[in-house]
């Protein structure tokens, strides 16, 4: 993959016991680090332009996850250990870089992924700031604020849930705007609000295509179900990793010590994390676009933000802290629409820390 980087982040390959992948840099070496974890159909090339302006004395580190970009494309995710997979990469690149600990920061899927890692490795974290990340207890065929599954074996979540021509047109490799699910046309409705488009929106195109793909992969497998939408997640790939029947004990949350500090930063008009997801199968059912929906009792749409603030809230009850910022005027990527506000509280979390 070669995707041009701005000046100042400089990519390197880095392989540690888990896998070898390509990693972006900032800042000095010896700096703070901070690691940056990007979301869905993307890579590590979404956070640049936060990377670069990042506080004096602070180290960006920003890998491409498992599947995605610059990975070893033999290194297939395990989708029934939820997102432990992603997690567990992260830990082994910390190790292979040599540090113990670091600043956390996870965009959507990089926000699921920073869920199991504030579980699995408290210690490690300094601070974490997501950025609309997923719900703590998946995406789809979940209910309530409590996250209850919809269906035993997770129907109505998984790579069956997956748009088709969006798939055919990532293996296509397609630039064009010829189509609604072309990527071109995806992340200029859904990853950011228009009319609003980033600067470098070809570079940021070129990161979505380079995800992997194939049924080990994106979109991933997926099984025949007999409830509705009668599609239920296979075992491998991302979007399967986020099913909720695979998501573990949320609880452990709670008990983690030590406790970092959580920032969540959300935009007003998010249509992919929200409580009515325009990717979401309950909301679409609902709007009547898939037909034979079960109706609100058997499967709603899933309240991703009442979730995340239940389970926030749950985690400040127990000894933890966080704040909840809403940005105005814009969608699912809120440090690419607006940098600098959302700098300005990301930076804030930094340095209080380490004063």
């Amino acid at each position: 993959m070669s995707i041009p980087t701005l000046p100042g982040i400089t990519a390197k390959t880095i392989t540690s016991d888990r896998l070898t992948t390509r990693v972006l840099f900032s800042g000095p070496e010896d700096g703070i680090p901070v690691l940056f974890v990007h979301g869905n159909v993307s890579s590590a090339t979404y956070w640049e332009e936060i990377m670069v302006a990042l506080p004096a004395g602070y180290r960006g580190i920003a890998p491409d996850n498992r599947g995605y970009g610059g990975a070893d494309p033999s290194a297939k995710i395990d989708a029934t250990r939820g997102t432990a997979d992603l997690s567990d990469d992260l830990a082994a690149l910390l190790d292979a870089l040599g540090l113990a600990s670091a600043h956390l920061v996870g965009h959507s899927l990089g926000g699921s992924i920073i869920w199991q890692f504030m579980i699995d490795y408290p210690q490690r974290i300094r601070t974490v700031t997501l950025a609309a990340p997923g719900s703590p207890y998946g995406f789809g065929g979940c209910k309530g604020q409590d996250g209850e599954v919809n269906y035993p074996d997770g129907a109505g979540s998984g790579a069956g849930i997956v748009n088709p021509d969006m798939v055919k047109n990532i293996i296509a490799q397609d630039r064009s705007a010829d189509s609604p699910t072309s990527m071109r046309n995806v992340i200029n409705s859904l990853y950011w609000k228009p009319p609003f488009i980033p600067e470098r929106v070809e570079e940021l195109l070129s990161s979505a295509l380079s995800i992997h793909t194939g049924e080990e992969a994106y979109p991933g497998d997926a099984q025949a179900s007999e409830n509705w939408p009668m599609a239920a997640p296979g075992k491998f790939g991302p979007n399967n990793a986020l099913a909720p029947i695979y998501r573990g004990d949320v609880s452990k949350l709670y008990v983690i010590e030590p406790k970092p500090k959580v920032l969540w930063i959300r935009g007003a008009d998010d249509l992919i994390v929200s409580d009515n997801s325009m990717v979401d199968m309950g909301a679409l059912g609902q709007l009547g676009y898939v037909p034979g929906w079960p109706g609100a009792d058997a499967f709603p749409p899933q309240p991703m933000i009442t979730q995340t603030r239940a389970v926030l809230e749950q985690y400040a009850a127990n000894g933890g802290a966080y704040e909840e910022i809403v940005f105005e005027e814009t969608g699912h990527s809120p440090y690419i629409e607006k940098p600098d506000l959302f700098n300005e509280h990301f930076h804030a979390l930094l340095k209080s820390y380490e004063s």
